[in-house]
Protein backbone atom coordinates (compact mmCIF):
# COMPACT_ATOMS: atom_id res chain seq x y z
CA UNK A 1 0.00 0.00 0.00
CA UNK A 2 1.35 3.43 -0.96
CA UNK A 3 1.91 5.52 2.17
CA UNK A 4 2.32 8.90 0.49
CA UNK A 5 -1.36 9.83 0.45
CA UNK A 6 -1.64 8.96 4.16
CA UNK A 7 1.49 10.98 4.96
CA UNK A 8 -0.07 13.96 3.17
CA UNK A 9 -3.10 13.70 5.47
CA UNK A 10 -0.87 14.13 8.54
CA UNK A 11 -2.41 13.07 11.85
CA UNK A 12 -5.68 12.02 10.21
CA UNK A 13 -3.71 9.80 7.82
CA UNK A 14 -1.78 8.38 10.75
CA UNK A 15 -5.06 7.55 12.49
CA UNK A 16 -6.56 5.95 9.37
CA UNK A 17 -3.40 3.98 8.58
CA UNK A 18 -3.02 2.79 12.17
CA UNK A 19 -6.66 1.71 12.23
CA UNK A 20 -6.33 -0.20 8.96
CA UNK A 21 -3.10 -1.85 10.10
CA UNK A 22 -4.85 -3.28 13.17
CA UNK A 23 -7.31 -5.18 11.01
CA UNK A 24 -6.44 -8.08 8.77
CA UNK A 25 -5.26 -5.72 6.01
CA UNK A 26 -1.47 -6.13 5.70
CA UNK A 27 -0.07 -2.69 6.40
CA UNK A 28 2.64 -1.16 8.62
CA UNK A 29 1.54 1.53 11.02
CA UNK A 30 5.14 1.63 12.32
CA UNK A 31 6.46 2.90 9.00
CA UNK A 32 3.66 5.45 8.84
CA UNK A 33 4.40 6.66 12.38
CA UNK A 34 8.09 7.07 11.56
CA UNK A 35 7.18 8.91 8.35
CA UNK A 36 5.00 11.42 10.19
CA UNK A 37 7.70 11.87 12.84
CA UNK A 38 10.37 12.40 10.17
CA UNK A 39 8.10 15.00 8.54
CA UNK A 40 8.12 16.97 11.80
CA UNK A 41 5.06 15.63 13.59
CA UNK A 42 4.75 16.15 17.33
CA UNK A 43 6.16 12.99 18.90
CA UNK A 44 3.62 12.50 21.66
CA UNK A 45 0.64 13.53 19.56
CA UNK A 46 1.77 10.98 16.96
CA UNK A 47 2.01 8.29 19.65
CA UNK A 48 -1.47 9.18 20.92
CA UNK A 49 -3.06 9.23 17.44
CA UNK A 50 -1.35 6.02 16.29
CA UNK A 51 -2.24 4.22 19.52
CA UNK A 52 -5.86 5.31 19.38
CA UNK A 53 -6.26 4.33 15.73
CA UNK A 54 -4.51 0.99 16.17
CA UNK A 55 -6.46 0.22 19.34
CA UNK A 56 -9.81 0.97 17.71
CA UNK A 57 -8.80 -1.16 14.72
CA UNK A 58 -7.91 -3.99 17.10
CA UNK A 59 -11.25 -3.64 18.86
CA UNK A 60 -12.93 -3.84 15.46
CA UNK A 61 -11.16 -7.14 14.85
CA UNK A 62 -12.24 -8.30 18.32
CA UNK A 63 -15.89 -7.45 17.55
CA UNK A 64 -15.71 -9.13 14.14
CA UNK A 65 -14.62 -12.23 15.99
CA UNK A 66 -17.34 -11.79 18.63
CA UNK A 67 -20.04 -11.48 15.95
CA UNK A 68 -18.46 -13.95 13.60
CA UNK A 69 -19.23 -17.36 12.37
CA UNK A 70 -16.54 -19.62 10.97
CA UNK A 71 -17.66 -18.84 7.43
CA UNK A 72 -17.58 -15.05 7.99
CA UNK A 73 -14.15 -15.07 9.56
CA UNK A 74 -12.75 -17.13 6.69
CA UNK A 75 -14.45 -15.03 4.01
CA UNK A 76 -14.06 -11.48 5.36
CA UNK A 77 -10.98 -11.75 7.57
CA UNK A 78 -9.07 -14.35 5.61
CA UNK A 79 -8.43 -16.43 8.73
CA UNK A 80 -8.80 -20.16 8.14
CA UNK A 81 -10.80 -22.42 10.43
CA UNK A 82 -7.64 -24.43 11.18
CA UNK A 83 -5.77 -21.27 12.22
CA UNK A 84 -8.51 -20.34 14.69
CA UNK A 85 -8.48 -23.85 16.14
CA UNK A 86 -4.69 -23.76 16.41
CA UNK A 87 -4.83 -20.50 18.34
CA UNK A 88 -7.65 -21.75 20.60
CA UNK A 89 -5.04 -23.60 22.66
CA UNK A 90 -3.16 -20.34 23.19
CA UNK A 91 -6.37 -18.51 24.08
CA UNK A 92 -7.32 -21.25 26.54
CA UNK A 93 -3.83 -21.17 28.07
CA UNK A 94 -3.11 -17.40 28.19
CA UNK A 95 -6.61 -15.95 27.93
CA UNK A 96 -6.96 -12.21 28.10
CA UNK A 97 -3.19 -11.68 28.31
CA UNK A 98 -2.92 -12.44 24.59
CA UNK A 99 -4.45 -8.99 24.09
CA UNK A 100 -1.04 -7.55 25.04
CA UNK A 101 0.33 -9.18 21.88
CA UNK A 102 -2.27 -7.97 19.39
CA UNK A 103 0.30 -5.47 18.07
CA UNK A 104 2.38 -8.31 16.59
CA UNK A 105 2.34 -8.61 12.79
CA UNK A 106 0.01 -11.30 11.37
CA UNK A 107 -0.72 -13.27 14.58
CA UNK A 108 -1.85 -10.16 16.47
CA UNK A 109 -4.87 -9.80 14.22
CA UNK A 110 -5.68 -13.48 14.67
CA UNK A 111 -5.37 -13.09 18.45
CA UNK A 112 -7.78 -10.11 18.41
CA UNK A 113 -10.31 -12.03 16.30
CA UNK A 114 -9.84 -15.14 18.43
CA UNK A 115 -10.32 -13.25 21.70
CA UNK A 116 -13.63 -11.99 20.37
CA UNK A 117 -14.67 -15.27 18.80
CA UNK A 118 -14.04 -17.20 22.00
CA UNK A 119 -15.78 -14.45 24.05
CA UNK A 120 -12.81 -13.54 26.24
CA UNK A 121 -13.69 -10.68 28.63
CA UNK A 122 -14.05 -7.54 26.49
CA UNK A 123 -13.12 -4.94 29.11
CA UNK A 124 -9.92 -6.71 30.14
CA UNK A 125 -9.04 -7.47 26.52
CA UNK A 126 -9.57 -3.83 25.54
CA UNK A 127 -7.40 -2.49 28.39
CA UNK A 128 -4.55 -4.93 27.74
CA UNK A 129 -4.79 -4.32 23.99
CA UNK A 130 -4.46 -0.57 24.62
CA UNK A 131 -1.43 -1.11 26.86
CA UNK A 132 0.32 -3.39 24.34
CA UNK A 133 -0.34 -1.17 21.34
CA UNK A 134 0.56 2.00 23.24
CA UNK A 135 3.84 0.52 24.47
CA UNK A 136 4.76 -0.40 20.91
CA UNK A 137 4.30 3.15 19.62
CA UNK A 138 6.08 4.65 22.63
CA UNK A 139 9.02 2.34 21.86
CA UNK A 140 9.11 3.50 18.22
CA UNK A 141 8.90 7.15 19.27
CA UNK A 142 11.75 6.73 21.75
CA UNK A 143 13.87 4.97 19.13
CA UNK A 144 13.12 7.81 16.71
CA UNK A 145 14.13 10.46 19.29
CA UNK A 146 17.26 8.54 20.20
CA UNK A 147 18.21 7.82 16.58
CA UNK A 148 17.62 11.39 15.42
CA UNK A 149 20.73 12.55 17.22
CA UNK A 150 22.87 10.51 14.82
CA UNK A 151 21.64 12.31 11.71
Amino acid sequence: MDLEWLLNLGYIGLFIGSFIAATVVPFSSDVLLLGILAAGGNVWLCVLVATLGNWLGGLTSYWLGWLGKWEWIEKWCGVKHETMLKHKDKIDKYGVFLALLTWLPVVGDVFAIGLGFYKVNFRKSAILMLIGKGARFVMWALLFIWGKQFF
